[in-house]
């Protein structure tokens, strides 16, 4: 086998093959013996379409239900979900351009005369008579944050008619029917907290008319997250709560509620997008969930009565990344990934275990043999550091990581060196990475350079302790954590120490920037729309995130000193290795702002940078020119960073300095 220098391996999986076979797939549903899911097309600058493909038959084929000219997306909360919904055989979805609420089939749409451009809805859900259907609605609001609450649409014949159903709270979500239509669940939750933080629920009577009552408090409140109020068949309000510390399911019973499966793992999720699922019901009896135990996700069936909890996974290549479960006579939808293969649409036939898919993310048929696994490794992130705000209570922590070592099948790496590592921040912060296959990694490993992706301190995933730990110590021990994963491989002869980048979008763009200010461990660095400062952040970003920094960092601007000390834009002469920046010209939770002032910085001292900045693009990238440019701009910036040969030169990266 021919050596090769470690970044220079040939790789058949380029950029344009990455980005034009990455469908974004979401939001599965079941109605009427078809399975339907949210499609984002990155060739079509990342428009959003209904599909739908029958549950049964051979050669089902999966066709649009939206028209060519709709992109179904909302603006709620900035990050959207819940953008359609199908029930008793009626399609509603919030389409854009416009935001309006619109039903297929039906010429009409609906959006009220008053409600200023940016309105937007998310979140539906249909009553059992068909008469009402109900959303989470965003109102803008002149020289104060938008308004946000759970309103009701009327569906008679006559005009439809809108019903402000809850309102007087920060957030809301979940809006639920029960089966015989008697009452309405939902959650609800105020500034400072994230859902992750303090989440409640409520019960509101309803009937044929609309609301019948007050609403009536069922769970939740200070210290405790609720996620996925959904009623049983017969009835029964069923949730996911952390009260035990971890987010195990509940069922109101009698008038009592109890936890149905007391487990250490996770059957809920950070709400960032609105209508995720982690459960359905099979029965009253039975109901089909997805846990994560140590970063990985599991299929199961749980017996309601006994607790019992039947793990469903396949016997080979077993999924590790599932999402959006939903159930409708014995058949069951969700997506999911595994290490060697990327998201897809499955139906699942629970009673004789058929299972098939119906939608693949990607069409590019990557060959197994150039497939690099994750391998779940844990490290001991110690304190103090170098940082400015060094964390005094969190020394010794184990931390968790995925390490994907490089592989390629037809060279090898030259005899006595060690490999490039890229190290991956994930976003959020209050997130997790998965090991579902994403080629983006693969473009990297392919190519003779290692990665590892980390479950800092704060990630979901390992329950609440885990994830709260980094309240206040954002900046600091998420850092710390990416930066021993780092030492940790070297230490073990899987990296070479001069050649050591990071890389993340978002917070994890943050993590990157502390980790290149405060440390000196990386040669390079990669920021996708990142925040380089937190006082901006906090001043400047929507609502949902509004308060988000209260719990991460501290109350602004009483603890104004610490969110200098901890943003790098403040702390640039510190700054000594080259770092590229990407960013959506039109992003509205991390501006443009926040990278050019640190482009500025870098400038001011002349350190090597680059800027690559996307017309139309907003936070996440989703056209495929876009896509492309950031893996080929940030492969050939460590190219010429760390001197490595690669045939690629991206238009619009030019590296100054």
């Amino acid at each position: 086998m021919k050596e090769v220098a470690y970044g220079s391996w040939p790789s058949p999986l380029g950029s344009e093959r990455i980005a034009a076979g990455g469908l974004r797939l979401s939001q599965p549903q079941l109605c009427q013996g078809w399975v339907y899911w949210l499609e984002g097309r990155p060739k079509e600058s990342g428009r959003q379409v209904v599909m739908r493909s029958a549950l049964r038959g051979e050669g089902a084929v999966a066709e649009e239900c939206t028209p060519a000219s709709v992109d179904v997306r909302n603006r709620v909360h900035e990050y959207g979900g819940g953008d359609y919904r199908i029930a008793q055989g009626r399609l509603f979805y919030c389409q854009q351009p416009g935001q309006s609420i619109r039903e297929l089939g039906r010429a009409a749409c609906w959006s009220p005369a008053d409600a200023p451009e940016l309105c937007a809805w998310a979140d539906f859900d249909l009553s059992p008579d068909a008469a009402w259907l109900v959303a989470v609605e965003e109102r803008p609001r002149a020289g104060c944050e938008p308004e946000n609450r759970i309103v009701a649409l009327g569906l008679g014949e006559a005009a439809p008619e809108l019903l402000a159903v809850v309102q007087g709270r920060d957030f809301v979500s979940f809006p639920r029917f029960a089966p015989d239509g008697g009452s309405l669940a939902y959650t609800a939750w105020d500034h400072p907290d994230m859902p992750w933080d303090a989440c409640e629920l409520w019960e509101l009577p309803w009937s044929a008319s609309g609301p019948a009552g007050e609403a009536r408090w069922i769970a939740g409140g200070q210290g405790e997250s609720i996620f996925q109020p959904r009623y049983s068949p017969g009835g029964q309000l069923t949730f996911v709560s952390d009260h035990s510390g971890w987010w195990n399911l509940y069922q109101r019973r009698d008038g009592e509620v109890r936890p149905l499966a007391p487990r250490s793992c996770e059957f809920g999720r950070p709400q960032w997008v609105f209508a995720q699922s982690t459960y359905d019901f099979i029965d009253e009896e039975q109901l089909l969930c997805v846990f994560s135990e140590a970063g990985v996700d599991h299929l199961a069936r749980l017996d309601l009565e006994s607790g019992e909890l039947e793990r469903l996974d396949a016997d080979s290549d077993p999924f590790t990344s599932i999402e959006g479960i939903q159930v409708e006579d014995g058949v069951a939808c969700f997506l999911a990934a595994s290490p060697t293969s990327s998201a897809g649409i499955y139906s699942l036939d629970l009673a004789s275990g058929e299972l098939r898919l119906h939608r693949a993310a990607s069409s590019s048929g990557f060959d197994a043999s150039w497939i690099s696994r994750p391998e779940p490794i844990s490290f001991c992130s110690p304190s103090p550091s170098s940082s400015p705000s060094p964390s005094s209570s969190m020394e010794g922590r184990t931390v968790h990581a995925f390490y994907y070592p490089p592989r390629n099948p037809e060279v090898r790496g030259p005899a006595g060196q060690a490999p490039p590592l890229l190290v991956k921040s994930h976003g959020g912060p209050t997130g997790a990475t998965s090991t579902g296959l994403d080629l983006r990694i693969q473009y990297w490993t392919s190519r003779g350079i290692g990665v590892v992706d980390v479950n800092y301190t704060g990630s979901t995933g390992y329950g609440r302790a885990y994830r709260d730990a980094l309240k206040g110590q954002w900046g600091v021990v998420d850092v710390e954590d990416c930066v021993e994963a780092a030492r940790y491989l070297v230490a073990e002869g899987r990296a070479d120490a001069e050649r050591l980048a990071i890389s993340g979008g978002s917070a994890g763009g943050y993590t990157v920037l502390c980790a290149l200010t405060f440390h000196d461990l990386f040669r390079a660095g990669a920021s996708h729309y990142g925040i380089g400062d937190l006082e901006a952040l906090a001043r400047d970003t929507h609502k949902f995130e509004a308060r988000y920094l209260d719990r991460l960092v501290g109350s602004y601007p009483q603890e104004r000193a610490r969110y200098r000390a901890r943003s790098p834009v403040h702390f640039a002469d510190r700054l000594e290795c080259p770092v590229i920046f990407f960013q959506g010209a039109e992003d509205k939770v991390v501006p443009p702002q926040q990278a050019e002032a640190m482009v500025e910085a870098m400038r001011a001292r002349g350190i090597p940078h680059a800027y690559v900045l996307f017309p139309g693009e907003r936070h996440g990238f989703r056209k495929a020119e876009s896509i492309r440019a950031a893996l080929d701009g940030e492969l050939y910036f460590y190219a010429r960073v760390f001197g490595f040969d690669v045939a690629v030169e991206p238009a619009g990266v030019e590296i100054v300095g």
